[in-house]
């Protein structure tokens, strides 16, 4: 689809904050360590991490009218990932660690200000209507593929990069219910943006 001049510099700006909170963090890493792949490693065991990379590519992709990553379900899916950082992190995560400096920008910037953003973005500038129950069973392959991913790297080096997926604190069962419960609750967060895109399509 088509977005207009005011999109795209919206675009820009939240790329730009995605792409500083992911720098900013890198750097901090970086400097706890000195080794570049050491922090490469470190930083890409979080799904906050992975899913702003996510929202810097597609949105860096829209601002520049590219139609690779542009279609609705792409740029819906993205939206439903990082709200699902933001709402993990306001839930789970908030307050567990204090932090300061620049983990504390990056802590700002990714957890908080790219999951409102874009939210924000896709209400305001994208069209509505196009989306399909199907996309939703699209959107979970990735969530589902990242937390495969985190359960094998944990198992293998013994740390884990959430406390709700720590299998040897928490056991596998319990471990298994956090999942299941954020999965379901992705999900219904997934049918809800269906329904929204549905019921603003038919208002136009």
């Amino acid at each position: 689809m088509k977005i207009g001049a005011a999109g795209r510099i919206a675009a820009s700006c939240i790329a730009a904050i995605a792409l500083t909170g992911l720098a900013v963090q890198c750097i901090v890493v970086y400097r706890e360590n000195s080794s570049i792949l050491l922090t490469l490693w470190i930083v890409f065991a979080f799904f906050t991490i992975t899913t702003n990379l996510l929202v810097a590519v597609v949105f860096t992709s829209i601002a520049s009218a590219r139609s690779g990553l542009r279609a609705d379900w792409v740029v819906a899916g993205t939206m439903l990932a990082i709200l699902l950082v933001g709402v993990i992190y306001a839930l789970l995560l908030h307050g567990t660690t204090e932090l300061s400096g620049g983990s504390a920008v990056a802590n700002v910037l990714l957890h908080m200000v790219t999951p409102v953003l874009v939210p924000l973005f896709w209400i305001e500038f994208y069209r509505k209507g196009g989306l399909e129950w199907r996309h939703v069973l699209l959107w979970a392959i990735y969530p589902l593929a990242y937390l495969g991913y985190a359960l094998a790297r944990g198992a293998a080096t013994g740390r884990y990069a959430y406390p709700f997926l720590n299998v040897s604190v928490l056991g596998w069962q319990q471990t298994a219910l956090n999942a299941i419960v954020i999965a379901i609750g992705f999900m219904l967060c997934g049918c809800a943006v269906i329904w929204l895109d549905r019921r603003a399509g038919l208002s136009r």
